[in-house]
């Protein structure tokens, strides 16, 4: 998962369920990780477009990948991974790649040409799949039913950005949840009060580099054009009851920008957001009032259904 994870849990089989997490967040490893040559997603990607069968989860995630794709008009593509490797976000081995490079990789970019059959999987022989917008979520997902099904009725853990809770804290409040300012990532935007709900945040401040020519360069790369993201917005952060769906919207909608994110929520509506712009303003969505914190000095605006 290439980040560090906490986990708290409070209940009868708390020890039992934090033990039986570690071993899920393992084998999840094991089967998603880009860079393991043995997991699901490496066996895909030098299958030289032949059928791989993969595990179950693994045909989840290609599955979620599909529909976010849809979903999002492209905004999600889990193809768009060797354009990333490009960039040297994955090997930390950054240069900004010359135009006709990116053009070439982009032939070999497209979501819809994943083909998923039961727990067969195949992809075209260029192409290459990266899960990493979506296994956290789905990691959360699956420490939340392990927490369920040994008693945790209170818990709250961290995998990197991604933050999910069952119940609220042992003294009965909501679990307080900040959300770091993208302007200034050692302090704080905002805190969320909530329960039972997961919190996903993509950012440009998380993963970038500066380039000879001055400019920063962030990991989310938009599947148009191969080139980071600037669609206007810096931050975005989904809170939803479902964390693999927050994993995939947080990094969709940064991709897709303001408008086209206000939108997905206007037609969608079965989560919240808090959106921060490139020009320092917050907006978030409505179901947040009451629990929603401003601690910044940037100005906020509530954005509703009307």
């Amino acid at each position: 998962m290439d980040t560090f994870m906490t986990m708290k849990a409070y209940g009868t089989d708390s020890d039992k369920a934090l033990e039986k997490a570690e071993k899920r967040i393992i084998q999840l490893e094991d089967e998603l990780s880009v860079t393991k040559t043995d997991s699901d997603i490496s066996r895909i990607n030098s299958a030289g477009g032949e059928d791989v069968e993969v595990s179950d989860d693994t045909a989840v995630l290609v599955k979620a990948a599909q529909d976010y794709g849809k979903l999002t008009n492209g905004a999600l593509d889990v193809t768009v991974y060797p354009v990333l490797a490009e960039w040297g976000f994955t090997t930390g081995e950054y240069h900004i790649p010359d135009e006709d490079t990116i053009k070439s990789l982009l032939e070999n970019v497209g979501y819809e040409n994943i083909s998923l059959s039961g727990n067969t999987v195949q992809i075209p022989p260029e192409y290459q799949i990266d899960m990493g917008a979506l296994a956290k979520g789905y990691t959360g997902d699956m420490i939340m039913d392990i927490f369920r099904e040994n008693g945790v009725t209170s818990g709250i853990i961290s995998l990197g950005g991604n933050i999910q809770t069952i119940g609220k804290k042992p003294d009965g409040s909501q679990w307080r949840v900040s959300v770091r300012d993208p302007f200034s990532p050692d302090d704080n935007l905002c805190i969320l009060e909530i329960s039972d709900k997961a919190v996903i945040t993509s950012g440009n401040y998380e993963r970038f580099f500066t380039g000879d020519d001055g400019k920063n360069y962030w990991h989310i790369i938009d599947p148009n054009d191969g080139y980071p993201a600037d669609n206007g917005l810096v931050s975005v952060t989904i809170i939803g009851e479902n964390g693999l769906m927050c994993d995939a919207l947080s990094t969709a909608l940064f991709s897709a920008g303001t408008e086209k994110a206000k939108t997905y929520w206007k037609e969608h509506g079965d989560f919240d957001m808090v959106l921060v712009t490139d020009d320092k303003h917050i907006i978030y969505t409505d179901g947040l009032s009451g629990s929603f914190e401003n601690v910044s000095g940037l100005t906020d605006e509530v954005l509703t259904h009307d």
